[in-house]
């Protein structure tokens, strides 16, 4: 088996662009060997910002040889009375390198049985990864030189080889070689003879080419430094990803700033050192943020003075700038900045955001009454909670509004209440992010939201397959967990009309969102239900909404995705085919002929949902017998009308019934 190495190095790369690369040439290749019946073992792409690189084991010398059947013309136009071929014939034989011999007749056609050799995997190989490459999509891609082509960065080398031989091929405008490049500060033109020591000998060139590594090295030299302080870090994924994918040989150094920018909210510095500088902040033991920083930094050498001169030059202008701000923005309580917002639009059409705020406050009041929590706290926390949009941080700082209002709330004296709800009013952040824990922040959170959503689809501009207007896919994403996580007993269809009444512009929207609603909830539950369970037990077309109650929702997926009754699903399907438009006389026992309409009247009459719906189903599947019984011995459609009516006044009772928990024809 052979091992094949290809390597293409670049200008330094977007860092965002760099694990699309990886993805796609990972697809790339296994598609490329798949399709050609080429066996291989495994593709690994490793990426550093100025290369990215595939290897791949395993790999056969060729493709196998195949044995393959073409049919050709019909017998008697591929060859003459005399049993000589034909100009059809032969032009057929001579399109399949095949001789009259080799020919046979069947069914009146015409077959030639073809060997066709395999091609040479390096054959192959220059063929395609040329092509594999050329694939590869990113934004803002460029052009360089005189190339019509256009990449991520210019190229400056690629290096081509399978086992100890050379591949050649051509990438844009640069012909492939054996050789490589280690990191930009240190040896360069290093022979590869094989693919086994490609990553050995980048490493002594100062490069850690494979991420995975590249990215344990990073957090085992933080944690080394860390360590050193008795600290810790709380590094993101995301940062995580990109200061991986910024550096090629990770070297940790810990700097630290002056102890007074710990007197602004602590978010905000962790904003400027991770976000705007990509730093990791530190912590003692207990959450709090210290005045020391680690940054990752693509250097070969021992001498740090200057590196952390500079990274605290920069780190100290961005931090003063929010010294500046804090300071001028908590000289007035933050209520002061209401009557700002009059002045900012929230969307066109859809007031400003004060207006906006005015929303709030009354559908906050509207879910804390329907929750039963009337707390002077929450109506406190929907008039503050986008106050700090007018402030000066915010305006500088747009990722951390709440927390900073929640900070100039604990500036301006207000209680701890109304500063956890105006910072937890935009949770969940993302999808993996919590939720609100104060009932304050859960319960303005969902007004917000809420308004949000409605006003977006009052406007015409609901989400489509590549649009999001104003997020409206997270913010109902953020009400579902809201709600789930924390058992909250709230009609949200109710809560959508009052917030479709409390918009400028009204229109009939409230099938839509609530729909939108119904399809966020089963996308956000498919990785744990069957699709079909979650569709079924949505149920609109048979009366169910879950918009009603997701909580109640969720607990009857749970009970049908367990349902393993045959004759259940046998028999609530059968209702539900007879009675296709709903029976709404009463049923009148007077008409009953057979013994088997009695029982199942009176099995209907005592099947009640009490409120658990495990024992709900137990009853459903108890009656069975009784249901079976009915159709065996009844005819539905009687002669008589009055009788025929009757019972399916009786199926629709049971229909009634099975519709509680579920739309049985969709499982």
């Amino acid at each position: 088996m052979s091992k094949y190495l290809f390597e293409v190095g670049v200008e330094e790369l977007p860092y965002k662009f760099i694990p699309m690369a990886i993805e796609q040439l990972k697809h790339g290749f296994e598609k490329f060997l798949s399709d050609n019946n080429v066996e291989y073992g495994n593709v690994k792409v490793m990426a550093t910002p100025r290369r990215l690189a595939v290897i791949v084991d395993g790999l056969s010398a060729s493709q196998p040889d195949v044995e393959k059947v073409v049919k050709g013309p019909i017998a008697k136009v591929a060859f003459d009375e005399q049993g000589n071929l034909s100009k059809a014939g032969e032009g057929f034989a001579n399109k399949n390198g095949v001789s009259k011999n080799d020919l046979y007749v069947e069914d009146n056609y015409v077959y030639a049985k073809i060997s066709i050799k395999g091609k040479n995997t390096k054959d192959l190989l220059q063929e395609n990864v040329p092509q594999i490459f050329s694939k590869l999509q990113g934004p803002h891609f460029m052009r360089w030189g005189n190339n019509d082509v256009k990449f991520s960065r210019p190229i400056r080398w690629v290096l081509s080889i399978l086992d100890n031989e050379e591949v050649k091929i051509r990438i844009i405008d640069k012909d492939s070689s054996n050789v490589t490049n280690g990191h930009r500060f240190s040896t360069q033109n290093i022979v590869i003879n094989n693919p086994d020591e490609y990553v050995s000998k980048l490493r002594d060139a100062k490069v850690i080419v494979d991420q995975d590594e590249r990215q344990a090295k990073i957090l085992e030299l933080t944690k080394i430094e860390a360590d050193k302080l008795n600290a810790v870090t709380k590094i993101s994924d995301d940062l995580l990803e990109e200061v991986t994918f910024i550096v090629e040989y990770p070297v940790a150094v810990t700097c630290d700033f002056d102890t007074a920018y710990l007197t602004i909210p602590q978010e905000v510095a962790v904003t400027v050192m991770e976000t705007h500088q990509r730093y990791f902040a530190l912590y003692e033991k207990n959450g709090k943020l210290i005045n020391k920083f680690i940054t990752i930094t693509n250097y070969i050498g021992n001498e740090f003075e200057n590196i952390k001169a500079g990274n605290l030059r920069v780190i100290k202008a961005r931090l003063d700038d929010a010294v500046f701000f804090f300071n001028e923005d908590t000289k007035k309580p933050l209520e002061s900045y209401v009557e700002n917002l009059k002045g900012m639009t929230f969307q066109k059409g859809m007031g400003s955001v004060y207006d906006k705020t005015q929303r709030i406050i009354k559908l906050s009041e509207k879910i804390s009454s329907a929750l039963g929590v009337n707390k002077p706290s929450i109506k406190r926390t929907a008039e503050l909670c986008k106050a700090d949009l007018a402030t000066n941080l915010v305006f500088e700082f747009t990722e951390l509004q709440g927390f900073i209002g929640a900070d100039y709330a604990r500036v301006s004296g207000e209680e701890q209440g109304v500063q956890d709800g105006i910072r937890e009013h935009y949770f969940p952040l993302n999808a993996d992010s919590e939720t609100a824990k104060s009932i304050e922040g859960q319960v303005v959170g969902i007004a917000d939201k809420i308004d949000t959503i409605c006003a977006v689809f009052a406007a015409g501009k609901k989400p489509t397959g590549s649009s999001d207007p104003l997020g409206v896919r997270r913010a109902a994403l953020g009400i579902i967990k809201t709600i789930l996580e924390h058992n909250l007993k709230l009609d949200l269809s109710k809560i959508i009309d009052e917030a479709i009444a409390l918009l400028p512009v009204q229109a009939d929207i409230k099938a839509d969102v609530e729909e939108f609603f119904v399809q966020r909830l089963i996308i956000f539950l498919n990785s744990d239900y069957s699709k079909n369970v979650l569709e079924a037990c949505a149920g609109v077309n048979i009366g169910l909404n879950p918009c009603k109650d997701l909580n109640d929702y969720v607990s009857r997926v749970k009970v049908v995705s367990n349902l393993k009754d045959e004759k259940l699903l046998e028999n609530a399907n059968r209702v539900l085919r007879i009675l296709k438009d709903e029976f709404k006389t009463e049923v009148n026992e007077a008409l009953f002929v057979e013994q088997a309409e009695k029982d199942l009247f009176v099995a209907v009459k005592d099947l009640n949902f009490v409120g658990d719906y495990n024992k709900y189903l137990s009853d459903l599947i108890a009656i069975n017998p009784v249901v079976t019984k009915f159709f065996d011995d009844v005819l539905v459609m009687d002669k008589d009308e009055n009788i025929k009516n009757n019972r399916l006044s009786l199926l629709n009772s049971l229909k009634n019934k099975y519709i509680i928990l579920t739309d049985f024809a969709k499982i």
